[in-house]
């Protein structure tokens, strides 16, 4: 892969995900500087030196928590205090089982942070440091989970739907200022939050899905799904009559 061509940062949030740590490799090999982000402090560090193995031109550890505000600011504060572009994305979620939910309802709030407004909330700090600057990417990884409610996961999918809406409002916002803003749809991949999950099927590997979102950050793509595949197969399932729908188990 070639070089970046200026100097640009990348905030990665939930770089202990396996997707995350796959872009990460492709960006570092792109010569940029990584702020590696994520509560799991021993993984960030690991992946940081590995990113600076790769080409990095710096690869840093930060403490990020979705779920605490308070870990926003700092990180921020460090990609600025960088010259040049400042890019971001977001790998950031959680998926407790649907039955674990109706278990237990207060679960909600924790999955509605973690995959949409604890991501949103940092982006929207994050703006107008991207409108002063005149340009800058922003990666927002939601799910197909968010293109329609199903039975098996629809609070989880409720959570990726308010993402994706939130990201094109976004990207509405920034393409002004001259920034951009992909947001990302993958099908199943093999990640923690999919090990054991029952009914998978077409799993994609990490390292196909972060190519998948570096060719749609160099073109510029607003969505993008993932394999690509997942377009056709959501264009039938939200095609899907309501009365079919509501009777079916998918």
């Amino acid at each position: 892969m070639s070089k970046a061509s200026q100097n640009e940062t990348w905030i990665i949030l939930g770089a202990t995900s396996s997707m995350a740590r796959a872009f990460a490799r492709d960006v570092a090999a792109r010569g940029a500087t990584l702020l590696v982000c994520g509560r799991d402090m021993d993984d960030l560090a690991s992946t940081a030196q590995d990113c600076l193995a790769r080409g990095a031109k710096m690869a840093e550890p930060c403490a990020f928590d979705a779920r605490d505000t308070s870990s926003f600011a700092p990180i921020i504060e460090r990609a600025t205090s960088e010259d040049g572009v400042i890019n971001c994305a977001v790998f950031v979620g959680s998926m407790p089982t649907q039955d674990a939910i109706d278990a237990e309802p207060d679960l909600i709030n924790g999955t509605v942070q973690d995959n949409f407004t604890g991501p949103a909330t940092f982006l929207q700090m994050l703006a107008p440091e991207l409108e002063s600057r005149g340009s800058g990417t922003v990666v927002g990884v939601g799910s197909v989970a968010g293109d329609r409610g199903r039975i098996g996961n629809y609070v989880y999918g409720s959570a990726k739907s308010g993402f994706a809406t939130y990201l094109s409002g976004l990207r509405n916002r920034l393409t002004r200022a001259g920034g951009h803003v992909v947001t990302v749809k993958p099908g199943f991949v093999d990640t923690a939050m999919t090990w054991d999950v029952e009914g998978m099927f077409l799993v994609a590997a990490p390292e196909k899905v972060a190519s998948d979102i570096m060719k749609a950050v160099t073109k510029k793509k607003n969505v993008i799904y993932t394999p690509f595949f997942w377009r056709y197969i959501m264009l039938i399932i939200r095609h899907i009559p309501e009365f079919i729908f509501k009777k079916m188990s998918i």
